[in-house]
């Protein structure tokens, strides 16, 4: 077997899309806006009339100094409030579907883990997130734009990455 072959098989497949079968989805972004794809994406996969969906969204704290949390690297009041637009834009467009939605945001450095986290407090059974195309595990990794890829990869629920790329 080839890498390329070897890489290919280790990686999680996209899920199949089971259109009207979710009953629990969790809309997630590591800060970016979410995308009218991934809000169609979910319109798509939720149970008609009792589907709920959790809308989340995380707020980047950018790191520590000395090993203690730092206030000038915590999410600003104008971060924070950026995040709780998005949420609330998504909430919105949702329940103008007629989704029971609802939503806050999280400030953290380990998106992927949080993330992960609240899927199962909030007793998901998938995750779809807005994401950029897939560049590869090494140079993705090194990126925080690529954590949806990493929630893909992390998850043992299906995840549906929405990419707007027009190819």
């Amino acid at each position: 077997m080839s890498a390329v072959a070897a890489r290919v098989s280790r990686r999680r497949p996209q899920p199949p899309a089971e259109p009207g079968r979710l009953e629990r989805i969790l809309l997630a972004s590591e800060g970016r806006p979410f995308s009218d794809a991934a809000i169609a994406r979910v319109i798509e996969l939720a149970r008609p009339g009792d589907a709920t969906v959790r809308v989340f969204s995380i707020a980047r704290v950018h790191g520590v100094a000395f090993g203690l949390p730092n206030p000038g690297l915590l999410p600003t009041k104008r971060e924070w409030e950026e995040q709780r637009k998005i949420v609330d834009r998504a909430v919105k467009r949702l329940e103008r579907k007629g989704i029971d939605a609802d939503g806050h945001v999280v400030g953290t450095r380990k998106s992927t883990k949080r993330i992960l986290q609240e899927a199962e407090f909030a007793g998901c059974d998938a995750i779809v997130m807005t994401a950029d195309p897939d560049r590869g595990r090494v140079v993705g990794d090194m990126l925080w734009s690529q954590e949806p890829q990493r929630v893909r990869r992390r998850s043992k629920l299906p995840v549906f990455l929405v990419t707007d790329d027009p190819s």
